[in-house]
């Protein structure tokens, strides 16, 4: 089945992508191959936006960057966002000001794209169950991609040309304000636990950014939903599941998961641990559903599965220390989780961007599982006074944080330093990968350099 089903509607058509990040170029491209004019703005001009935009002129592609681009007078048949664009900044009102439709990466893609999807979306879980999904449908003998919010933009994968059965797509609530017609075969809804509040005025718009997974799919499309929640606005066949309520269609019981009474994995059989990794197992073995009813045996697809990097990453045991990377927890749920998964004497590394929501919520079980907590980032004069009870201290840098976890950590004990912030990187880095791996490198170097620890 090929993957582009027609560039007639684009052709010829001047339209302009708002973002210069990676799923901005990858639309800009995307569009030229359908023979439409594109030019590309951004407010920043920074030297690495300088390069990329030296890249598109070479292409062809028309790009004004900096000030300038809030308010060029042009006007356009069309405009593409890119989804960490927020819709009230400068470049966009410019925009919308002269009644230009606008739409964003996801559903410019989903228009040039035939075959089914699988979309993903949750507070936390996204990449592991994408990468899940990905891997039964293969096992099933699907020729399969993965895109979207893990990292490869949907519209860059088109522009490859292949030929696949499915795609299987992370999708942020970021995403999923600006689609229009997207119409996933199966939509797959985790969770929900507070985030992205400095976006969202509440919870509420929150969650109804993410409830659009949903709103274009029909009766005889699928939704992957936890057991017992309201969601009184899906259409779609419904596929249930849960770590506790013994009714959904996916359960666990222990460590196995069962599908209507079935077992089909046992975790003791795998790398996951922890109900949360079980319910990324069942929701991904239901949207595999939604796709092909032939799911070979889960034990052997499973087996050797390791969860994404910077998710509870075990990265170095130096002087009988566990380091451990969750970089990618960037709200409350998922340091919760990474908290819970913790056996033993805990330091928690923690704070960065503040996305409007406290932490006050999660300080009784701070206060009964971390030893200590080393606060970093905007967020962490804040965090320290909502978690008066643990001892904490503030610190300027990710180096200052893991230099002193390692004067406090007790290699007698069997401590733990855990890198899991509860909140976004962006005061401080460019994502949470670029913390991961300034965390890593730190950690690497302490086992290297055993004077460091003398800091």
């Amino acid at each position: 089945m090929a993957p582009i089903v027609s560039n007639s509607f684009y052709f010829g058509k001047k339209v302009c992508v708002l973002g210069l990040g990676r799923s901005g170029m990858a639309a800009a491209r995307l569009l030229m191959k359908c023979g439409a004019v594109v030019t590309v703005y951004d407010s920043s001009n920074s030297p690495h936006l300088l390069e990329r935009a030296e890249t598109l002129r070479r292409e062809g592609i028309h790009v004004m960057i900096g000030p300038d681009a809030e308010k060029d007078s042009a006007c356009y048949e069309l405009a593409i966002i890119s989804p960490g664009i927020e819709e009230e900044s400068a470049l966009v009102l410019n925009i919308k000001a002269k009644g230009i439709p606008l739409i964003g990466e996801l559903e410019l893609a989903y228009t040039l794209c035939s075959c089914p999807i699988v979309a993903i979306t949750g507070s936390n879980g996204k990449t592991t169950t994408t990468e899940l999904t990905t891997l039964i449908l293969e096992s099933a003998g699907l020729n399969v991609s993965s895109c979207g919010n893990i990292g490869t933009p949907m519209s860059e994968l088109l522009l490859k040309g292949d030929v696949w059965d499915a795609l299987v797509v992370e999708t942020s609530s970021f995403q999923l304000e600006t689609i229009r017609t997207f119409r996933p075969k199966v939509a797959v809804w985790l969770n929900l636990s507070p985030n992205h509040l400095d976006r969202y005025p509440s919870l509420k718009e929150y969650r109804d950014a993410k409830l659009r997974i949903f709103e274009n799919q029909h009766h005889d499309d699928v939704a992957v939903l936890p057991h017992g929640q309201e969601f009184s606005s899906v259409k779609a066949s419904r596929i249930s599941f849960s770590t506790k309520e013994s009714s959904a269609d996916l359960t666990l019981r222990g460590t196995e998961i069962l599908y209507k009474g079935i077992m089909i994995l046992d975790l003791k059989e795998t790398n996951m641990k922890g109900a949360h990794n079980a319910a990324n197992v069942m929701a991904a073995f239901a949207g595999a559903m939604g796709i092909t009813p032939t799911i070979p045996t889960l034990t052997g697809v499973l087996r050797n599965y390791k969860t994404p990097a910077h998710r509870c990453e075990l990265i170095a045991e130096h002087r009988g220390v566990r380091w451990i990377n969750d970089s990618k927890a960037t709200n409350l749920d998922a340091m919760e989780q990474a908290i819970r998964s913790v056996q033993g004497p805990l330091i928690l590394i923690a704070g960065g961007k503040d996305k409007g929501f406290g932490f006050a919520p999660i300080a009784p079980l701070v206060q009964e599982r971390v030893t200590f907590a080393i606060l970093i980032g905007e967020i962490r004069d804040r965090i320290s006074e909502e978690w008066a009870s643990v001892p904490s201290a503030t610190v300027d840098s990710m180096e200052e944080a893991v230099l002193l976890a390692s004067r406090i950590a007790d290699p007698d004990s069997g401590s733990s330093v855990l890198l899991s912030p509860g909140t976004s990187s962006f005061d401080m880095f460019r994502d949470y990968i670029e913390r991961g791996e300034a965390f890593r490198a730190l950690v690497n170097r302490l086992s290297s350099t055993p004077e460091l620890s003398e800091y």
